[in-house]
């Protein structure tokens, strides 16, 4: 619920969502942004985010989606739908990278 939630607060205007450029630079930015709000998240919270996965559903969506892109068969719409799911997936992905290394320290 937590990950849903964060998804669709930073997605709600991608457009200023920090963008990745050809060489994921702003990778380090984005991590260096969210590092504080995940440390300040319970420990509990910060596992269950590291654990997170999309349920089966959205899976083959985007499964449908990356199949069409290699195929280059994707509409307009599609293609938005697709790069907004590999946006998201890039927060979320970052976001359990940083929960993982918060866990560490409080693991040990």
């Amino acid at each position: 619920m937590l990950v849903v939630w964060l998804v669709s607060v930073l997605a709600v205007d991608r457009m200023a969502i920090l963008r990745y450029d050809a060489n994921m630079k702003s990778t380090s930015v984005l991590h260096r942004v969210l590092e504080p709000v995940v440390r300040s998240l319970p420990t509990e919270t910060a596992r269950q985010l590291a654990r997170a996965e999309a349920d089966e559903e959205l899976q083959q969506r985007i499964e449908e989606l990356a199949c069409k892109a290699n195929e280059g068969t994707l509409t307009p719409e599609e293609r938005s739908e697709y790069e907004a799911y590999v946006d998201a997936g890039d927060i979320v992905a970052t976001l359990q990278a940083v929960a993982r290394k918060v866990l560490q320290t409080v693991d040990g």
